[in-house]
């Protein structure tokens, strides 16, 4: 038998048959896979435990001659369960699994993994920004993709300046010089922080007013959106 043991993260769980569950599975060294959980509905299961959403497991499975493996052995390692207690992280976390899943491909390397996984981390602490996490993953995605904005300089080509007001250009990808712009200097630090800082617990401790982490939330976004559909 061709077994491989490694880490999980569950992106989505689909019952199949009277007991049995699909999972895909995001693994820092194996890529996305589908794995089927046989009988882990029915109450006695081994399997169950080891398979919850916002959680970090060990898993063992053995290789599928087509799409599907076979889940043999499941053990919790990390369960983020503060993440339920909190209605708006609850939502934000089926986002970020259902955004992960949509963006990797079958054999996505182990930094998807561990951006999901800080992602997590950040968001079992209930004291850090959920604004603050939404921005920071919406960043690292773009800068994964190979989107992330030109934060140097602007669409002239001169260097971003402190005391100047700036519009942001979609088609550039970067600042474009405005007499009443929306976007200062504080901003463009904010999002240079998000699209460089490799954790999210670091990101979001960094104070600043909220009404910049929220616009630069709204700009990330509708850069994301730019690429969606390319």
């Amino acid at each position: 038998m061709n077994q491989i043991v490694t880490s999980g993260i569950v992106l989505s769980r689909t019952n199949f048959g009277e007991a049995d569950r699909i999972l895909t599975v995001l693994t820092p060294d194996q890529g996305r896979i589908k794995l089927m959980a046989k009988g882990v509905r029915k109450i006695k299961s081994k399997l169950a435990g080891g398979i919850e959403l916002f959680s970090v497991s060990d898993i063992t499975y053995i290789k599928g001659k087509g799409d599907i493996s076979t889940l043999i052995s499941s053990r919790l390692k990390v369960h983020f369960g503060q993440i339920a207690t909190d209605i708006d992280r609850t939502m934000f976390g089926y986002e970020a699994l259902k955004r992960i899943n949509k963006t990797v491909e079958d054999n996505a390397g182990p930094e998807y993994f561990e951006l999901l996984r800080a992602t997590l981390e950040a968001l079992d602490s209930l004291n850090l920004s959920l604004e603050s996490i939404e921005l920071w993953l919406n960043a690292q995605l773009l800068k994964l993709a190979g989107h992330s904005p030109n934060l140097k300089t602007d669409t002239t080509g001169n260097t971003l300046k402190s005391d100047q007001l700036y519009g942001f250009d979609l088609d550039k990808m970067a600042f474009a010089p405005r007499e009443k712009g929306s976007y200062s200097a504080n901003h463009i630090k904010l999002l240079r922080l998000a699209f460089q800082l490799q954790s999210p617990l670091t990101f979001s401790q960094i104070q600043e007013k909220d009404t910049s982490v929220r616009d630069c939330l709204i700009l990330v976004k509708s850069m994301t959106s730019q690429f969606a559909h390319n």
